[in-house]
């Protein structure tokens, strides 16, 4: 992927062998096909820094970086948590993302490209172990995970909650059978689909000046006999809301009008570009983006849209899993550390309120 250019990711249903660690997938939901075998996440890495839950995966997105041998295959792996009382606003403590990095030589690999046909049959298509480095995975949320049932012995959890909620789901009447574990996915997994992506097309520019016309819209009226300074200090308040509301609009507008042509996508990649805004509110500066460890800056490199909020089964009543957008700051220098995947930095921004009331995640 060029870092001129901005390109979307739109969903489209995959087999299922399609959205394996193999054939370097960009998806949406079920379980990671992870991309080195060593080094992964795990344990409270992966806890919810709001609820302490396990998190799970919601997208992953492959993005080498051309003439960088360490980033031969690249990826980017998303995870949120599913409890809704956590997306309160603005607050990206209930998610994190990870880079992973191989050469084209590597251990886990074939250095030529994966074929364009279909695997033999024989290999599963959910793994319990990773077959290179021998990883046991979450038969939940296909996590590292070493605690296994201790009456069957053959099935491994991150931890008692995910145990927990298995047993309820299907290992209850499982355990200890001949049965295959292998079965459908847990609930508690975003649906699966693959991420297909596609040059964004450039539009004209429209000069159009209607949000400034409405900038000037709103101008206090003074009284004859001058203002007092109560009527003084409610006019310099009233302004600044008229003035907020305004740039608020004109952001909500301005972000509408660029995704309309294409209103499907569910993420905009674009790697030291920049990122869209659903609102004028909590937007980070260069001093709200922490440096790598490696020392070196964070710069936006994808946005995940409110479109996938469609795709996901989350809609509720009352709190839902939400965001308006998801920026995603990854390291200039693209560091390597021997296989280990790093933890890189996202900013979650939501709609104003009444931004909120207008819009349809469509």
């Amino acid at each position: 992927m060029s870092s001129a250019e901005v390109v979307l990711g739109f969903l489209e249903e995959a087999e299922a062998w399609r959205l394996r660690s193999p054939q370097f997938p960009s998806k949406v939901g079920g379980k990671p096909a992870w991309l080195s075998q060593r080094g992964l996440p795990s344990g409270s890495g992966l806890e919810c820094e709001t609820c302490r839950q396990p998190m799970v995966l919601l997208l992953q997105l492959y993005a080498p970086i051309s003439g960088q041998d360490t980033c031969f295959h690249r990826t980017l792996f998303l995870f949120c948590c599913k409890t809704p009382e956590c997306y309160t606003r603005n607050n990206s403590n209930c998610m994190k993302v990870f880079r992973s990095q191989l050469p084209r030589r590597n251990e886990f690999y074939n250095y030529n490209p994966p074929p364009e046909d279909e695997p033999p049959t024989g290999l599963e298509e959910d793994q319990d172990v990773l077959p290179v480095s021998g990883v046991k995975l979450c038969w939940v949320c296909g996590c590292p995970g070493n605690k296994a049932c201790s009456r069957c012995h053959s099935v491994t959890y991150c931890g008692k909650h995910h145990q927990t909620l298995h047993w309820k789901h299907s290992h209850k009447k499982e355990c200890c059978s001949q049965e295959t574990l292998v079965g459908a996915a847990c609930p508690l997994l975003f649906p699966e689909a693959e991420l297909v992506i596609e040059p964004e097309e450039v539009q004209e520019k429209d000069d159009s000046n209607e949000a400034e016309e409405e900038e000037e819209e709103s101008s206090p009226q003074k009284s004859e006999d001058g203002p007092s300074i109560a009527d003084t200090l409610a006019e310099v308040d009233l302004e600044e809301m008229a003035l907020h509301e305004t740039e608020d609009s004109k952001m909500f507008q301005r972000f509408k009008k660029k995704i309309a042509p294409e209103p499907h996508q569910v993420v905009r990649y674009s790697r030291r570009g920049s990122a869209l805004w659903v609102s004028s509110q909590h937007i980070p500066s260069d001093e709200d983006i922490p440096a790598c460890i490696c020392g070196a800056k964070r710069t936006f490199e994808f946005q995940v849209m409110p479109q996938l909020l469609n795709s996901l089964c989350v809609d509720s009543t009352g709190a839902s899993v939400d965001w308006g957008t998801l920026a995603i700051y990854t390291c200039s220098a693209s560091c390597n550390h021997d296989d280990q995947y790093c933890s890189e930095f996202i900013w979650k921004q939501d709609f104003s309120s009444d931004q909120h009331t207008q819009t349809e995640h469509a």
